[in-house]
């Protein structure tokens, strides 16, 4: 089974904090990605979003999935995993966050396997995932432009 990976970098001109916040809340994250997201389990942690939380994520025609918070790093980090119903397995999505300059950047990293072993699922599923990913952060990123 190959393995896939995606990798988006994006530059926001605002504070990591507000980025951070932003894309690290799964409501508001759903919004700006316009995918329904819901937080089912709120985090033991100070953040709700934190380690341990879970979002139930809608996209048609995809059938709902949840995603498991493994790590949570304010301003730094975020790392999840895809624990419940999904067309892919061992997927992990990681987003780092530095500021320079008053400006964020994001390294956004998507890695998981096709759960079938179709040989062009894996291109389409990442076709699928980085198109609307990349395009979503870019529209976000133009809202903070000087």
């Amino acid at each position: 089974m190959s393995r896939h990976h995606i990798e988006i970098k994006q530059t926001f001109h605002a504070p990591v904090e507000t980025i951070f916040n932003l894309l690290t809340d799964h409501e508001s994250f759903g919004k700006v990605i316009a995918t329904e997201i819901k937080r089912v389990v709120d985090s033991k942690d100070e953040n709700k979003n934190g380690v341990g939380s879970v979002r139930r994520i809608r996209s048609f025609p995809v059938p709902a999935f949840e995603e498991t918070v493994i790590t949570f790093k304010p301003n730094q980090l975020m790392e999840y995993v895809v624990s419940k119903g999904s067309p892919v397995k061992n997927h992990k999505g990681r987003m780092e966050f530095s500021e320079e300059k008053g400006k964020t950047n994001l390294f956004y990293t998507i890695d998981y396997e096709p759960r079938l072993p179709f040989k062009l699922l894996g291109p389409v599923l990442k076709r699928a995932i980085e198109k609307p990913m990349r395009s979503s952060l870019e529209k976000l990123a133009k809202r903070y432009a000087p």
